[in-house]
Formats: C-alpha cells, sequence, structure tokens
C-alpha cells in the first residue's frame, strides 16, 4: 500500500515553550517566538503560498539559539528572531527552495552540557 499524501507540502514548527523568567537556558518565547509565529502565519498567508503550515511546537531543545523553527520535510533548523528573518526564511527556503545559511542550525549548535 503507497503511503497517502501528504496534507501539507511544507510544516513550519515555531517553538513557543516558556519556561519561567530567570531560567539559565531562556526560552523561545521569552525571546519573543509567539509574536514571530503570529507573523509567520499572517506573512505566509500574504504571500500566497500553498500547501503550508505553520504550527506552534513545545520545546525543541535549542533553546539558547532561539526563537526556533524547523521546517519538514527538510528537517532544516533556523534561528529566526526579527520579522525579516521570518521574510528571508519564507522568500528563500519555502517559496524558491533555498537555504538561507546565516540562520541555520547545524550539528554544531547544541545546547551547552547540563551543570
Amino acid at each position: 500500500m503507497a503511503d497517502p499524501l501528504p496534507w501539507f507540502r511544507v510544516h513550519l514548527f515555531a517553538c513557543t515553550n516558556r519556561r519561567p523568567e530567570g531560567h539559565r537556558r531562556g526560552s523561545c518565547a521569552a525571546r519573543g517566538s509567539e509574536m514571530l509565529r503570529d507573523y509567520m502565519k499572517a506573512r505566509a498567508k500574504e504571500m500566497g503560498l500553498p500547501g503550508i503550515r505553520v504550527n506552534s511546537a513545545g520545546c525543541l531543545d535549542r533553546c539558547e539559539f532561539g526563537p526556533v523553527i524547523v521546517i519538514y520535510p527538510e528537517a532544516i533548523w533556523y534561528q529566526a528572531r526579527t520579522k525579516e528573518d521570518v521574510d528571508e526564511i519564507l522568500a528563500t527556503h519555502v517559496r524558491d527552495g533555498g537555504r538561507v545559511p546565516r540562520l541555520m542550525l547545524t550539528e554544531q549548535d547544541v545546547p551547552p552540557a547540563k551543570a
């Protein structure tokens, strides 16, 4: 049996986890991720991008680099701190199929060891 067709061509998950104020790792929500997620949803619609879904995610465990988004099916991780970052990711990655190297998180970007 073949897999069913995907519901979405591209799925963007934006971490909106909020840790307590002063937590050593910080949190994406404390750095404005909820506003950026809302902006990303609206901007994707404005751009007329077909077949995409923007969702909130719980902790993606890259708190120190947040706000963080991950895009599937490619499993590419980005740090998006401004509306301009979101615009660049939507245009370059989602619309044009490219990458935004200056915002990408790689296997080099790991949380520090727990104390």
